[in-house]
Formats: structure tokens, sequence, C-alpha cells
């Protein structure tokens, strides 16, 4: 369906399909240092992350931020994924897939700028730097990294669900199987917030876990991660206070705390207890793990 839209306004393209987990960012980057400068990808958030990463180059030293290969160049958002998230977030609803078509045909055929807007960036790394990515839209941990590692091993029928149920049904058997951890994170290399936790997790994005508003007060281009904490709820409490989070209600129960800065580290006390970590619906590996925010580094198609 896609592909005829864009053959029907004469818009030339070229289309390739994943086969492995890092395609996206390899083949990203392949086609803007041969100097295509619009990349669309057709996929959830998981996919579009990945491609996002294909944008820069990772320097030798894994402390410095990653350079972009093409700082005019723009990735368009055709979201066919569980949750949609970070698309979701840009348009304020689940838009159609037809209207970010009829928007990548217009960014095609009018002005660059005009159909394009800069967002940021989160940078993580984890496993002693070993471990570098790119995150467009949140990263969770805690019972967040345990559900999106179950999301990820689902099969059969399950597959068949709305990202919603999906999510629910993996953050339930999540939840059979966790405890809280002692937790230390880290904001801006001054706040320390410590203590046991159920979730933490870093937002660029407004919604995390296929429509889930996990943390209302986070805008994707304000330079800032939203870090949000979870602590001192029960099994029986979660479940009662998942409703709330589809609609940004969670913030007002005082167990939760958004706080924003610009660099953030969430470490597991003792550290060899870590939490996995998740972002954008991949799992990236286990606590430590330290996020920055990359403000306006990247070129979102966008109405």
């Amino acid at each position: 369906m896609i592909c005829k839209q864009l053959e029907a306004t004469g818009t030339h393209f070229d289309s390739y399909e994943t086969t492995q987990p890092g395609d996206a960012a390899l083949r990203t980057g392949a086609a803007l240092r041969a100097g295509l400068t619009t990349i669309a990808i057709v996929g959830g958030d998981g996919t579009l992350s990945e491609a996002a990463e294909g944008f820069y180059k990772f320097g030798n030293q894994p402390e410095s931020l990653p350079s972009p290969i093409n700082r005019q160049a723009a990735l368009a958002i055709l979201p066919a994924g569980t949750g949609d998230d970070f698309a979701r977030g840009l348009m304020g609803c689940r838009a159609p897939l037809e209207k970010w078509t009829e928007l990548l045909i217009s960014h095609c055929q009018e002005k660059y700028e005009q159909s394009t807007r800069l967002v940021d960036v989160m940078y993580g790394a984890c496993d002693g730097y070993a471990s570098r990515f790119i995150c467009l839209n949140a990263s969770t941990m805690g019972i967040g990294g345990e559900t999106a590692s179950r999301v990820a091993a689902q099969g059969g029928f399950m597959r068949r669900l709305s990202g919603k149920a999906r999510f629910a049904a993996a953050a339930v058997g999540a939840l059979g199987a966790w405890r809280e951890r002692p937790v230390r994170v880290s904001i801006d290399d001054s706040l320390v917030i410590e203590g046991g936790m159920n979730l933490v997790a870093v937002a660029n994005g407004l919604y995390a876990g296929g429509g889930m508003m996990l943390s209302p007060t986070a805008q994707v281009d304000d330079g800032k991660l939203d870090v949000v904490t979870a602590s001192g709820f029960t099994r029986a409490a979660v479940i009662r206070e998942l409703p709330r989070i589809h609609s940004g209600g969670h913030v007002r129960n005082p167990k939760v705390r958004i706080t924003k800065g610009q660099k953030v580290r969430v470490e597991t006390l003792p550290r060899e207890d870590g939490m996995l970590i998740e972002a954008d619906g991949n799992v990236r590996g286990r606590t430590p793990v330290e996020f920055r925010i990359m403000p306006g580094a990247l070129r979102i198609v966008a109405g």
C-alpha cells in the first residue's frame, strides 16, 4: 500500500527489508553515506530507534557523544509496530499509517525545512560503555525492562493482539517474578535518588508500553530527560495503578516522582544484581547504565 502511494505521486524510492537485529542501523548508515537525505522506516519503536542509530558515527572514545553523518538528513516515520509510542507522542494520538505516508510524500515534494522538525535524542551506554545505543522515546528498568523482555519473547496468538493487550499480558507476568530492587539514580552528577524501587524510566517522549502516558511532562524538544521513579508499590498496588498510567494520572501518587535532567545514571545496589534495560522496546543489557540528552540532534519528517 505504501509503495503504491509513493509510486502514484512519482516519488522515487528504494526499499529494503530488514532480516535481523541491527539491519536498520547498518542500512541507514550506508544510505546516508551514499548521499541519500531521507530515510523512511516502516515498523515500530524498536526499528525506528535502530534506524536513528544509523544516523550517527560512534567514535573511539566511548564517553564522547556520537556525531551525525549528515545534519540535514531526515528520518520519516511510517508506524507499523506493537506500540508506536514515539509516533503517538509526536502526533498527540495514534494517527493512521496513511497520514504518515502523506507527510512523507509532502516532504519529498515541498521545501525541506517546512516538513521537518528537530527532536532530541537519548544516548545510552551500559556494560562499561561496551554497549552504546540511541534511544528516541524511552528506556525503562525494573518491571519495565522485564515486561519488554517478555513482549519480545511472545509468539503465536499473542502477536495477533493489540499492542496494549500484549504489553498488559507481559506486565502481569513480569509482576509475578519481580521484587523491589535497591537502586541509586544520579541526575546531572548532583541530585541522587536512592532506595528500593519498582520502576525507573528515562523518557524523551510522552508514551511507553503501547499508549501509556508514562511521563506527562516529557517533550521531545526541551533538551531534557524526564526521570520517572516509583517505589513502595506492592504487586496489587501496581495492578491498581496501571489504568491511571494510560492517562498520566499515576504522577499524582506520592510514590511516583518525576525529575528532569540532562545526564542520568542508574545503578542497582549491589552492582552485580543488575536490572534489565529496555530502550524503545529493545533489551540493551543490564544496569548500571548512563543516559545523556542530545538536544535537537535528529531531523524528523512531521507535520
